[in-house]
């Protein structure tokens, strides 16, 4: 598993995340099948794998991750000659269902992010830390391990771009707005400093956690659900949430879609297609609603 997991992050270069989940689900694997020979794992074994994570009530889309991770590791323990034959070739993915990610209207970020504001006026290093962080997530619409890896050197306050690395290593500059700009540069000028201090150690990191270590998204998750929760209406929200609305709302406002893939870092346009959606089902929600012949 050890040499597999290398191959993932030196030759094909995989996020770190992606490669934390596939160690996880094959270690799930390895206790489920026990100190069995490798060359011993069957088809039946693996579908028998999959059952018992649908019993634990475990999401379509983990389900098929996991598939997707076995189907990765056997494929390259045959091509390396671990295993004589590939028992994972007809191991059946199960499908995702397709829902359309969760959305804040524009006149609930605007009011969401007004009200962090003033609770930033007071110039506590946490407030101003935490309305710099949601109004950086909204604004650039970067992924909330691209916010986390974000140094101070990467923000710059006067053309108002924020370099970060996304999947596959990947750099890109992105923009953001005035207020944006105004959060992060309040943050740095009044909390960061003060963070900082609580630490021995220093540390490049423009988001600091309460200990003045770099902030990790389990922090910046809780946040966001504290935060957006009562805005989207529901607890299971987390910063992808912001992402999402960003993306919406740039379509909304008539952002072409090949501007937005690029200001998300998604490899594929069909990625950001999903956007087009949303998008289109406001637009028919508000035509049922006011329509006369709707």
């Amino acid at each position: 598993m050890e040499a597999f997991l290398a191959h993932l992050t030196q030759v094909r270069r995989l996020s770190v995340s992606t490669v934390r989940a596939y160690r996880s689900d094959l270690a799930d694997l390895g206790r489920a099948v026990g100190d069995g020979d490798l060359a011993t794992v069957d088809l039946e074994t693996l579908r028998d794998w999959l059952w018992r994570a649908t019993q634990r009530g475990d999401a379509r889309s983990t389900l098929a991750r996991r598939a997707a991770a076995v189907r990765s590791f056997f494929g390259w323990a045959r091509e390396t000659e671990l295993v004589p034959v590939d028992p994972s070739l007809r191991l059946v993915t199960p499908r995702r269902v397709k829902t359309l990610p969760v959305v804040a209207s524009a006149d609930g970020m605007r009011e969401l992010l007004e009200q962090r504001r003033s609770a930033a006026s007071g110039g506590d290093p946490i407030a101003l830390r935490d309305h710099a962080i949601l109004e950086l997530l909204y604004a650039a619409g970067i992924r909330v391990s691209e916010l986390c890896g974000v140094d101070v050197d990467d923000v710059d306050l006067h053309r108002r771009t924020v370099r970060v690395v996304g999947k596959g290593d990947k750099e890109r500059i992105v923009p953001f707005g005035r207020p944006a700009a105004d959060a992060v540069g309040a943050f740095l000028t009044r909390g960061r400093d003060a963070l900082l201090a609580r630490s021995t150690a220093s540390t490049p990191a423009l988001f600091l956690g309460a200990r003045g270590a770099r902030i990790g998204p389990r922090s910046v998750y809780a946040l966001v659900t504290r935060a957006l929760g009562p805005v989207v209406g529901t607890e299971h929200v987390g910063p992808h949430a912001l992402r999402h609305s960003a993306a919406t709302h740039l379509l909304d406002g008539g952002a072409d879609l090949r501007a937005v893939q690029e200001i998300l870092g998604h490899a594929s346009l069909g990625t950001t297609q999903i956007y087009t959606h949303v998008s289109a089902e406001r637009l028919t929600a508000a035509y049922r609603l006011a329509h006369p012949r709707a």
